[in-house]
């Protein structure tokens, strides 16, 4: 697939790092001569320095034959007219835009074939946001994502001493709970992949993968460790875009103080918000948190813009006597250094975002993609197409498909009906297949599996 990427900032270059290591025809648009020199040094790849919204730098881009374009820059302006230029001029088949103000957003009417023509509009801040109030809603997990309109999730936690699981063959989870459909998809031990077997044994501190229905998350967490009563109090370091929509999103249901530097900031956001408290100071005054009773907050999230920032505060407010601390980390070997030490979660914006991506860009009829252990491991959502002899996954047991190493099926949703997947299971036309890759470099294997021939080889 030949795919431009305007932008060659912390998402861009994500986003190509994601793309270029999967057989696509890359190249990356910016004014910075710098950045685009960074990214050819790193991989192969096509660049070209100048403004993506302008026709002759998409021109020299090569739009004139390209599949794709995703505008990321950081300016919403210049991603929406980049598609609108590449619509009219180049008549691009899929153009997605970077869209970060609100007032956009909550115009639909903007984005559509009768407006501005982007096929997908894409808020990294939106999908922070929600990525954390899951986090938030269940206390202990690393990890909690969304499949088949959530009817499914997959969960990640950290097994501790005491979980009734831990030292257990995996085949015991059902003897534990008969009634509860679960599946361990993936088992990481110090950071090595092991494939999940009946006889497999869950160590502590194991990071382990799990597919289940929403209201069974808690019980299956329960068996690999101590559950954590519900987060009540939350403090929030940092009013901007996605400060403020955690806040908003949370404080019906939390008691939630907000931390902003910015005095006309403070101000505007307490008009906006109803009944969080919102504070003027720095995150990392170990007097302010002290008197804001730290060592009684469940969840101490820095989301500021300075990734430094965020990782100081977070360290203070966890010495101080915070719960759980999480924190915003753009750059990818900071948030590898912190993770799972002091800092209880590292939250990657890419990450978060790329999967948005990736759905769009993967062959065959793939829903949703999750990037998962920074990009080295993924989770998707397909939907089998076809019948046994156009199919070579439809009417067939999951038993008999030859998956890629490393890769295994977790569950099936038919219509609303949510199955665990096993072995004797039965794919059926139209079914959603969730799948765990532990190596996102085996896909193309997985997108071949289900798309359709004419006949089945």
């Amino acid at each position: 697939m030949k795919i431009i990427i305007l932008g060659a900032g912390q998402v861009g270059s994500s986003v190509a790092a994601n793309l270029v290591s999967e057989a696509n025809d890359i190249t990356v648009v910016d004014q910075d001569a710098d950045l685009l020199r960074d990214l050819q040094d790193r991989f192969d790849l096509r660049t070209v320095q100048g403004h993506g919204a302008h026709p002759d730098v998409l021109m020299r881009a090569g739009a004139e034959d390209a599949d794709m374009i995703i505008a990321v820059t950081n300016s919403d302006e210049t991603n929406m007219i980049a598609c609108q230029v590449a619509h009219t001029l180049f008549h691009t088949p899929t153009k997605i835009a970077r869209v970060r103000a609100q007032s956009f957003l909550d115009q639909p009417k903007l984005f559509g074939t009768e407006a501005l023509p982007i096929d997908v509009a894409i808020s990294p801040e939106a999908l922070v946001t929600d990525y954390i109030i899951r986090l938030i809603e269940n206390p202990g997990t690393l990890q909690v994502l969304d499949f088949a309109g959530g009817r499914i999730r997959l969960v990640a936690v950290r097994a501790f001493h005491g979980g009734p699981l831990v030292g257990q063959k995996l085949r015991t989870l059902h003897e534990h709970m008969p009634h509860i459909q679960a599946r361990v998809a993936a088992i990481y031990r110090q950071d090595h992949a092991i494939q999940p077997e009946g006889d497999t044994r869950i160590e502590v501190d194991d990071e382990v993968f799990f597919v289940a229905a929403p209201e069974h998350i808690r019980a299956v967490m329960g068996e690999l460790r101590r559950l954590d009563p519900s987060y009540k109090r939350l403090i929030i370091a940092g009013g901007g875009n996605i400060g403020t929509r955690l806040a908003k999103a949370l404080e019906p249901n939390f008691r939630v103080k907000l931390i902003e530097r910015d005095l006309n900031r403070c101000k505007q956001i307490a008009e906006d918000l109803e009944r969080t408290i919102v504070l003027h100071g720095d995150a990392a005054d170990q007097e302010l948190l002290l008197e804001e009773n730290i060592e009684n907050t469940d969840v101490f999230c820095a989301v500021t813009n300075d990734d430094e920032a965020n990782i100081i505060s977070a360290m203070l407010a966890k010495r101080l006597g915070a719960r759980k601390v999480m924190a915003l980390i753009n750059r990818p070997p900071y948030a590898d250094l912190v993770q799972s030490g002091v800092i209880d979660i590292a939250i990657s914006p890419q990450q978060a975002t790329i999967g948005s991506l990736l759905k769009h860009v993967r062959r065959g009829d793939v829903v949703m993609v999750h990037s998962l252990r920074r990009g080295a491991a993924e989770a998707i959502e397909a939907i089998a197409h076809g019948d046994p002899t156009s199919s070579k996954v439809v009417g067939r047991r999951i038993s008999e498909l030859k998956l890629p190493k490393g890769a295994s099926i977790g569950a099936l949703v038919r219509g609303d009906e949510v199955l665990i997947a096993h072995g004797e299971t039965v794919i059926e036309s139209e079914d959603h297949v969730i799948l765990f890759l532990q190596d996102k470099r085996r896909i193309q294997e997985v997108e071949r599996l289900f798309q359709v021939g004419v006949t089945f080889l």
